[in-house]
């Protein structure tokens, strides 16, 4: 039989398993996001010390480095006043005649089905230091959004 055809190990074919990428910039959290980080590595390191399945403990093992990194480089964004749109704010809003509702937050707190959307996310971006009333550009057009309310996140 030619060596072509002989496989010395199925571990030769596998598809190589890389590190979870980490976001650039800053960690930057609210309050009930570094809970929930906390959360993630707790049940991660339950998964790592009842696993069974040398596959299943290699992924737990990877997402607990990356969820340990994410906690050793979180800062938790200032309390927000509602004063002014950040992290940690529910924002009420018009965009293109559509009212629209979203709770901006952290990085890996972010949930658009939840309404909740990262800091670093462009409609985000475009709204970040805007007032009640204030009008914004985004997308490529001026006066785009209307913030209409802004309060504290709970």
């Amino acid at each position: 039989m030619s060596v072509a055809f002989r496989r010395e190990s199925d571990e030769e074919h596998k598809e190589p398993r890389f590190e979870l990428p980490i976001p650039p910039g800053p960690n930057l959290v609210t309050p009930r996001g570094l809970a929930l980080i906390r959360t993630r590595i707790a049940e991660l390191r339950a998964d790592v010390a009842t696993a069974t399945d040398e596959d299943a403990r290699t992924l737990a093992e990877r997402d607990l480095r990356y969820w340990s990194t994410r906690e050793t480089t979180a800062e938790v964004a200032a309390p927000a006043t509602g004063e002014t749109v950040a992290i940690g704010t529910r924002v009420a809003f018009t965009l293109g005649g559509a009212s629209r509702e979203i709770e901006i937050v952290g990085f890996d707190e972010s949930d658009p089905a939840a309404g909740r959307i990262a800091f670093s996310a462009p409609l985000a971006r475009a709204m970040i230091g805007a007032e009640d009333g204030e009008m914004c550009d985004f997308g490529g057009k001026a006066d785009a959004i209307e913030i209409v309310e802004i309060t504290p996140a709970k």
